[in-house]
Parts: structure tokens; C-alpha cells; sequence
């Protein structure tokens, strides 16, 4: 008969952390809880907030600016506890995070003047269509108004009912879920203790390694120094010591697919993807998003406060979104004073644009002796001869 001899067998386990389940995250993520999402929509709320507001004048001429008591209601005051700068931020925020593509404005008139004007929290509005679909009521504050009677400032127009707006939650859904999640992956990664950069191998046999007392005195006898950069002395037979590298967040490709996830989330909202911390800032795609999408908001805006505000058919509200674009003080100069060199504007209105006071005897229009009406240009004193 064979004797088989026993042998003991050694195995290694590993044992994980029992808050594993932390890295991972579950549920809707709602858009203004995403950093990303939350700084472009601000961004962009922040900028139109920015813009002056002008009541313009269609003349013969060309189009006047007038300034009277509405626009300094609509510029300045638009009710008592707010400026025109949070005025506006609050229409576009609830615009583009709050109001899912819909931004209601309370209007309060007194002997058919204008009186102040509220922003409505989008959570206190409702929107009861009629039975046709084609017109609508809006509910807040436990009162129906008509939608005429309200200002209703609209992004995207509904598939069901177009007189409505439809923001972007769907798209940016999965982008917001994604960013979040990138995010508890970095805080976890960086939270757990299971990534040593040593290990240090011990003969097992050592009474010493037997319990945990005795492996705590082994590591103060032979590992712990007083000073940083001093040497180890270490029993040959009894340790020996490894360097690994840890798994990195580089090693998880996790910030090339955050990357990819601010793009796409700036292409969406329409902002430059460096407002994200994505790349580095550009004049021309600056510019672009002042034209495209700042213009196209801005553009609602204007016409929603025109058809219901405005009564003179030759008047209209216009934002001054030319104050956003980009232009260097050596390029304002140039334009306009060449501007001024061919009559167009005045000394005053170059100085203005380049930030310094008017002076006295700067407004009247001057050209330089050459310019001159086409049917003129046979009088200049250089081609006269004689009489």
C-alpha cells in the first residue's frame, strides 16, 4: 500500500473593503445637482444678465435708441428687490435648469403702466392646454393667467404642444450620470487603503509574525526610521521587500472619458468646451458662442418683451450683445477711428468706446479734404486750373 504523505497547503485571499458598494451610484441625476452642467448654464445666464437693454426706434434714418422711464424700468428697476443683472440671470437659469425649456415672468400693471415684473420659481408654474392644443393658461400662486398676461420665455419648442418649451434633460441624462459617477469613482479610488506601494515578504515560521503585536515590533524594529531617506537593515533570511506600482486613476482612463464628457456636454448647451476646464481659451470659438447661442437666447428674450410690452409699433427691445464679443482695445481703436476719420461718428463717440470722457467740441462730425460726395469730385482745388 502507498502512504500518501499530508501536506499543508497555504492560500491567499483577498479581502475587500466593506463599503465596496460606495464607488457605484444609482438614480436619476438631476441637473442642476452636476457641476458641469450647473457652470455652463450659469455661464451663459451670467453673460445675457450682463447686456444692456435698449428701446429702439424704427426712423428713416435708422434705427434710435430711446431712453425714457420703461427703459430705465427695464434696464435698471425691474422690480424692487432685484437689478436688471439678477433679473435676467433668474429668467435664464430657470430657462435652461430649472424650468425644463420654460421661464414664466409675473407682470403687474397699474393704469396701463408698466409695474414690476417677478421671476416665477419653475417649481410654482403649470401649463393647462386648451382642448384644441393651440392655446394655453398658466397656473401659479393659486391663480390662472392668461398667457398673454405673463411674460413666457420659451427654449425648444415642444413636439406635443409648440407654443411650449422642452429643455434638455433627456440628452444630458446619461452625461450627467456618467460625470457623477466619474466623480465617486475619484473620490473612492483615492479613499481606499488597499493600495500599498511596498510589501514587505516575512518568513511566516517567526514566532515574532505569529500575532499582530509581534508583526507591529517588527515593523518598528527593522522598517520605522526617524528620519526620512534612511536605509532599512533587515534580516536576509527572513525579509525581503518589493516595490509595486498601484493601480492609478491614468491606469482607469477615467480622465480622457471625463473629457469626452465635458465636450459633449458643452456641445449640447452650445458653450465652449474650455469654460469646462477642457482646453484652452480661443478668441474665434468665444466669439461663435456669443453669436450662436447667447444670440439665439438672447433673441427669444427680446421678442417675448416686444410683443408684450411694447405698444408703439416702431418701437422694439434690443440687448446690446455686441458688448460681449471679444474685441482688444488696439481693434476698437482702429474701427473707429477710421470711423470717425470718413464722418461716420464723432471724437466723443471714439472716446467712449475706448473708456474716457467726453470733451468739449469733440461732437461735431469731421472728414478728412479728400472725402468727398462722388459728384464732388471734380471740385477739389488740385484739379481746378486758373478760374
Amino acid at each position: 500500500m502507498a502512504l500518501f504523505r499530508k501536506q499543508k497547503r497555504s492560500s491567499i485571499g483577498f479581502v475587500l473593503p466593506d463599503n465596496n458598494g460606495d464607488i457605484c451610484v444609482s438614480g436619476y441625476t438631476p441637473l442642476n445637482k452636476n457641476p458641469e452642467i450647473v457652470t455652463a448654464c450659469r455661464k451663459i445666464a451670467e453673460l445675457i444678465g450682463m447686456l444692456t437693454i435698449h428701446i429702439m426706434e424704427n426712423t428713416e434714418s435708422g434705427d434710435k435708441r430711446i431712453i425714457n422711464e420703461l427703459s430705465a424700468k427695464l434696464d435698471i428697476n425691474p422690480n424692487p428687490v432685484m437689478t436688471r443683472k439678477t433679473f435676467i440671470e433668474a429668467i435664464v437659469l430657470n430657462l435652461l435648469l430649472y424650468g425644463d425649456g420654460n421661464s414664466i415672468v409675473k407682470v403687474n400693471t397699474s393704469s396701463g403702466y408698466l409695474g414690476s415684473m417677478y421671476p416665477v420659481p419653475a417649481g410654482r408654474v403649470s401649463f393647462i392646454p386648451s382642448a384644441d392644443g393651440y392655446s394655453y393658461t398658466v397656473s401659479f400662486d393659486g391663480k390662472i393667467y392668461q398667457s398673454e398676461d405673463v411674460l413666457h420665455f420659451r427654449l425648444n419648442p415642444d413636439g406635443q404642444y409648440m407654443w411650449k418649451g422642452k429643455g434638455l434633460k433627456v440628452i444630458l441624462r446619461d452625461l450627467a450620470t456618467n460625470l457623477k459617477q466619474a466623480s465617486q469613482t475619484e473620490k473612492s479610488f483615492f479613499a481606499s487603503k488597499w493600495k500599498p506601494s511596498v510589501i514587505v515578504k516575512v518568513d511566516a515560521l517567526t514566532e515574532e509574525f505569529a500575532n499582530k503585536a509581534g508583526r507591529k515590533k517588527l515593523v518598528e524594529d527593522y522598517l520605522e526610521t526617524s528620519e526620512a531617506g534612511e536605509p532599512w537593515i533587515i534580516p536576509a533570511d527572513q525579509f525581503a521587500v518589493e516595490q509595486i506600482k498601484p493601480l492609478s486613476l491614468a491606469d482607469l482612463a477615467l480622465a480622457d472619458n471625463v473629457t469626452l464628457d465635458k465636450r459633449a456636454v458643452a456641445a449640447i448647451i452650445g458653450v465652449p468646451a474650455f469654460l469646462l476646464g477642457v482646453g484652452d481659451y480661443n478668441k474665434a470659438e468665444w466669439n461663435s458662442f456669443v453669436n450662436s447661442t447667447i444670440k439665439s437666447i438672447v433673441t427669444g428674450i427680446q421678442q417675448e418683451m416686444t410683443k408684450k410690452l411694447i405698444q408703439s409699433p416702431k418701437w422694439y427691445i434690443k440687448f446690446n450683445i455686441l458688448s460681449l464679443l471679444d474685441w482688444d482695445i488696439q481693434t476698437i481703436s482702429t474701427v473707429f477711428c477710421s470711423l470717425a476719420d470718413r464722418g461716420f461718428v464723432s471724437g466723443n463717440e471714439v472716446r467712449d468706446k475706448i473708456g474716457m470722457s467726453p470733451k468739449e467740441g469733440l461732437d461735431e462730425l469731421k472728414v478728412l479734404e479728400n472725402y468727398l460726395p462722388w459728384d464732388m469730385s471734380g471740385l477739389q482745388k488740385k484739379l481746378i486750373q486758373g478760374e
